[in-house]
Parts: C-alpha cells; sequence; structure tokens
C-alpha cells in the first residue's frame, strides 16, 4: 500500500497528548481537552498530507481526540497496545516514556500501515 504524506504517533495520556512526526522527527505535545484537541486537529491539517495517525487504545482517554480527527476526515487507527509494545521490542526501544511511545508509534505507523478507520474494505 502507498501512502503520500506524514506518518504521525500519539500517546495518549490523561492530561496531554504526545505527538512525533517520523520523517521530519518533529514532536511536540498538547492538552487532552476541547481547545488541545482543536488545536492538533487544526495543526495537522494545516501540515499537508497526513499519511496515517495512529495511537493505542487507552480505555477511552483516546475517544474525543479519534472523533475529531474522523471528523476532519483524517486517517486515524486505534491499535492494539501489546501491538505496538511487541513492535518497540523488535525495533529495540526499551526505554519507555511518553515522548519515546510517540515515536514507536510513528514508527509502527510507517512500518506496519494499519487500516484507517472507515477504509476497510
Amino acid at each position: 500500500m502507498t501512502m503520500a504524506g506524514s506518518f504521525i504517533g500519539i500517546d495518549v495520556g490523561k492530561r496531554q497528548f504526545d505527538i512525533a512526526e517520523r520523517a521530519s522527527g518533529a514532536q511536540w505535545t498538547t492538552a487532552n481537552d476541547g481547545a488541545g484537541i482543536a488545536g492538533l486537529v487544526e495543526r495537522l491539517r494545516a501540515a499537508g498530507p497526513v499519511a496515517l495517525i495512529v495511537l493505542e487504545a487507552t480505555g477511552g482517554y483516546e475517544m474525543p481526540l479519534v472523533a475529531a480527527l474522523t471528523v476532519a476526515q483524517l486517517p486515524v487507527v486505534v491499535v492494539n497496545p501489546r501491538q505496538v509494545r511487541d513492535f518497540a521490542r523488535a525495533v529495540g526501544k526499551l526505554a519507555k516514556t511518553d515522548a519515546i511511545d510517540a515515536t514507536v508509534l510513528a514508527h509502527f505507523a510507517d512500518a506496519i500501515r494499519p487500516e484507517p478507520l472507515g477504509r476497510a474494505g
């Protein structure tokens, strides 16, 4: 599958998101609230084409962001945390911080390319 654009990883926390963009290596954080989500969606839309956004299932903290990304028609997928942890081990990323997790998620998006929500079939 060929995908043009950026691969984005988002580590979801109760209070903030840690975001990493694979190609440029850019990283930033934003609040996990309405204003933070709106700003993140706008930043991603303005940055140019997005190939895929990957974040882990966190028990619900990810849902408002997933809804906003879906409404904005950005390609997003929620993955199983164990699958990403196994991937991180396989590529030698044994340390675990929110920033590292976001980077691993962006790498996972680029390497594995899971199917975005609403695009199966």
